[in-house]
């Protein structure tokens, strides 16, 4: 087994929680790369993509999970990192690359702060357009994909431990 384990997904499939219940019960370290981002950017998702565009949003977020060398983590990504192959080739080498899928419905009822979430998309694109967009993504990328409809983050976490 890889070190560490990867959770990818879009926003409000619970990555950052599941990463931090799945850090906490396996005794790994924990690192969310959109905490990461705004910590050595020292600005928001959205003031990136409000300063420049959501194409650069991709561009740090690449730069950033290419600079990962760790072991014993769990890794909770941004929404987006699955537009970058080079990205994406560094997590599977360095980890089990986990997808927390849910519902189009799901993920509406969990995110109401579209606008100021620094969701990186296209200005004219819908959301359920992202999302199909994405979906294709994450199945090409992940080694184990985790229901996440429906179920608690805490069982969620329970579920991939159990399944690596």
């Amino acid at each position: 087994m890889k070190s560490n384990i990867t959770l990818i997904g879009m926003p409000g499939s619970g990555k950052s929680t599941v990463g931090i219940i799945l850090a906490k019960n396996l005794s790994l370290g924990f690192i969310d790369t959109d905490v990461l981002i705004q910590i050595n950017r020292q600005k928001s998702l959205q003031d990136i993509i409000n300063e420049t565009d959501y194409l650069n949003l991709r561009k740090v977020e690449e730069e950033e999970i290419l600079k990962l060398n760790v072991e014993n983590h769990v890794i909770a990504t941004g929404g987006s990192a699955v537009y970058s192959q080079k990205a994406m080739s560094h997590l599977l080498s360095i980890s089990t690359v986990v997808f927390l899928k849910a519902s189009y419905e799901e993920i509406q009822r969990r995110i109401d702060n579209y606008e100021t979430r620094g969701i990186a998309k296209a200005d004219n694109q819908t959301f359920l357009e992202l999302f199909r967009e994405r979906q294709v993504l994450y199945g090409k990328y992940s080694e184990m994909t985790i229901d996440c409809n429906n179920i608690r983050q805490d069982e969620v976490a329970v579920i991939v431990s159990s399944q690596l």
